[in-house]
């Protein structure tokens, strides 16, 4: 008797190299531009109480890609959530009121 054989699988998706050196690069804000064919994302790291953020990356796909970016981080958002509970955003305030609000002192703890 022979063993059937069974053929190569491929790989989920593509090989994904991270060349050496690379930093992670901490951002706490997104500013989104577009035109017709492109949609661009510059991430910054806003520090509280100063005026200016600074940009550490910007990244310029497709609207198709940005699209399937915004399906992949939903699916992965739902997931951590599931595992984690759900992210609160809070409901009484803008984005903008979030983001550039101005330094705020943390609150002093009681004294006994």
């Amino acid at each position: 008797m022979t063993t059937p054989q069974t053929p190569p699988q491929k790989p989920a998706g593509p090989i994904i190299e991270l060349p050496p050196g690379v930093e992670p690069q901490y951002v706490n804000l997104a500013r989104i531009a577009h035109s017709a064919s492109d949609i661009v994302f510059d991430f910054a790291h806003l520090m509280p109480g100063e005026p200016r953020a600074r940009i550490r990356s910007r990244v310029v796909m497709t609207p198709l890609n940005a699209k399937l970016l915004l399906k992949a981080l939903t699916e992965n958002i739902s997931r951590y959530e599931t595992a984690y509970g759900e992210i609160q955003v809070p409901v009484n305030s803008t984005l903008a009121d979030n983001l550039f609000r101005p330094f705020q002192q943390p609150p002093e703890p009681p004294k006994e």
